[in-house]
């Protein structure tokens, strides 16, 4: 199972950048989380295989969690972008591996970076 993270890049504030997390095989829930340097990783968004979605409270009503379960993609559309925003950003996948159990996987990060 393989989980590739795209998307990240340079943003001066304000503007937008679109994540993708691409899996190799048919997925669960899905959550982007977020790591910024000397800090913890928090979830910022996670949808579930039917799409239902949540946000963390710092990203609501910016940010937009979305997934296409024929090509196997998730994408976080981030709009609004702070500087508190940058950070490695990882999506993370339950994988059905059957008689009713799920594994999660991560993918390999993808870096933000907001300027002011």
């Amino acid at each position: 199972v393989q989980l590739q993270a795209s998307g990240g890049g340079l943003v001066q504030a304000g503007g937008s950048l679109r994540l993708s997390c691409a899996a190799s095989v048919s997925v669960d829930d899905v959550g982007w989380y977020r790591q910024a340097p000397g800090k913890q990783r928090d979830l910022v968004a996670r949808i579930t295989r039917d799409g239902m979605t949540n946000y963390a409270d710092f990203v609501a009503g910016r940010f937009t969690i979305s997934r296409d379960n024929a090509k196997n993609t998730v994408d976080l559309q981030m709009n609004s972008l702070k500087p508190e925003d940058t950070a490695v950003y990882y999506c993370s996948a339950l994988v059905p591996m059957g008689w009713g159990s799920r594994r999660p996987y991560w993918g390999q990060g993808t870096l933000v970076t907001v300027s002011s």
